[in-house]
């Protein structure tokens, strides 16, 4: 099985997260996420942060600690996240014509995130 390295922004802003939701015809459609994306080969988390940030959402980034490293397997892929505290410069403006909100900590659980980011909502809702 092959192992997918992708990176996730955890960009929270008066206690609300910026998510956005996968678009129809890819991997895990309809479930919503924090931005980012695949690593390419030889690309550092950081550069690859701040590249799908731009791509995603027009925004510069400030990348800040990594947060949690987590592996899923899926049935045809496994997914090596690394979920990175992120700030933005700009107003993230969706490109690629996915959804995109503002979600305060308390409702992340109320939205439906893939199984790989399970451990991640836990950790920042505070819930064990």
């Amino acid at each position: 099985m092959r192992t997918i390295v992708v990176t996730a922004a955890v960009i929270e802003e008066d206690d609300r997260f910026l998510v956005t939701r996968r678009q129809r015809g890819v991997h895990l459609e309809g479930y919503w996420e924090f931005p980012g994306g695949k690593c390419e080969a030889g690309e550092d988390h950081a550069a690859c942060l701040a590249r799908e940030l731009r791509e995603e959402l027009a925004v510069e980034a400030r990348v800040g600690e990594e947060l949690l490293a987590t592996t899923h397997a899926y049935a045809d892929r496994e997914i090596e996240i690394h979920f990175i505290r992120c700030d933005i410069v700009g107003d993230p403006a969706p490109q690629l014509g996915q959804d995109m909100r503002w979600v305060a900590r308390a409702d992340l659980t109320q939205l439906a995130f893939p199984p790989a980011d399970v451990d991640a909502i836990r950790l920042l809702t505070n819930k064990r």
